[in-house]
């Protein structure tokens, strides 16, 4: 499949130079492989481990990107996003490496660790409903307010450049993966890294992770158009964001398939994480391994040929008290 570079928000040229400007600020994740984890699944296995980026997420890399392609002025009046952790971290880490302010609305219920890590890196936290639209409806009193440049989590190509360029990376570091399993939310991820991967390699598969509980974007690549959903219901927090104009026509048309898994097999996947790969994860990065074991992937003729896969670790941001209070009992 031919990427057409006039047709969405980033293409592998925007993608590149991302790599070039955020370089020397992010981590070059490592890519892990476990032979255990290959003989469960019946597959090669490659893990692309952003849960080592800084910020404990690959949200780094587009916040990163996003704020250093500001010009001075901009960057003077600082920054405002919402996000419910994984990118409010990321844009208070990498505004503080730029030494600007960074505004970050953050709904009431996000992980009390998420808030931790914004808080840890200057951010200034204004609270919002948990509802997508009292997010939006506050960053965008806080940005007539201060002036500030909004950064959307997702929805922006700036972003999508930032997160493509672990598809650069996973690439030269394990060049011959037949097919890269992605966790999906608001789409920014997976965009920029079917944007970059697929113009590396057209016939490499990109196939989206997302829990049933949030099912929004299998939803609309079977009708054809953004379905939202009423509520979602989910452990993974991370993945309950609704796809965007920018973001939807890249799963359209380059994802080639949306695997939904249950609560209970991301809960499966996490204790592998942990237990096999000694690599401590999240629920939305462990997403991309419970797709790979999952029955539907297993008993898919489509994706029988898929024997060397690369699973994005997107993160790893936690809140482990219950397991701290436990151990203290």
């Amino acid at each position: 499949m031919e990427v057409n570079k006039e047709k969405y928000a980033a293409d592998l040229s925007s993608i590149k130079e991302a790599r070039a400007r955020i370089s020397s600020f992010v981590h070059k994740t490592p890519v892990m492989t476990s032979e255990s984890l290959d003989a469960i699944s019946g597959r090669k296995l490659f893990f692309k481990c952003e849960c080592f980026q800084k910020g404990g997420a690959f949200k780094f890399r587009g916040a990163c990107n996003a704020i250093f392609s500001l010009d001075d002025q901009q960057a003077a009046k600082g920054v405002v996003t919402h996000s419910s952790g994984n990118h409010a971290a990321a844009l208070a880490l990498a505004a503080k490496l730029r030494g600007i302010t960074a505004y970050v609305v953050i709904p009431k219920n996000a992980p009390q660790c998420k808030v931790q890590n914004v808080l840890r890196y200057g951010g200034r936290v204004i609270w919002s409903e948990a509802r997508v639209q009292s997010r939006e409806e506050t960053a965008t009193k806080v940005l007539q307010e201060t002036g500030a440049a909004l950064i959307h989590p997702y929805n922006d190509g700036r972003i999508i450049s930032g997160q493509g360029t672990i598809s650069l990376e996973l690439l030269e570091q394990a060049p011959h993966i037949d097919a890269i399993i992605v966790p999906i939310s608001g789409g920014g991820l997976i965009s920029g890294v079917a944007l970059a991967a697929k113009s590396i390699n057209p016939a490499i598969r990109i196939l989206a992770a997302e829990p049933k509980g949030a099912n929004d974007a299998a939803q609309s690549k079977a009708a054809g158009t953004i379905v939202t959903l009423p509520e979602t219901n989910t452990v993974a927090d991370g993945l309950r964001a609704f796809l965007g104009e920018l973001t939807w026509p890249v799963v359209r048309d380059l994802v080639d398939d949306i695997i939904t898994v249950d609560d209970t097999e991301i809960i499966d996947a996490m204790r592998l994480c942990y237990e096999i790969l000694k690599v401590a994860v999240e629920p939305s990065g462990a997403i991309g391994l419970a797709a790979v074991l999952s029955d539907s992937f297993r008993s898919n003729p489509a994706w029988k040929d898929c024997n060397q896969i690369g699973i994005i670790l997107s993160g790893g941001n936690l809140d482990l008290q219950v397991l701290w209070d436990s151990y203290r009992k």
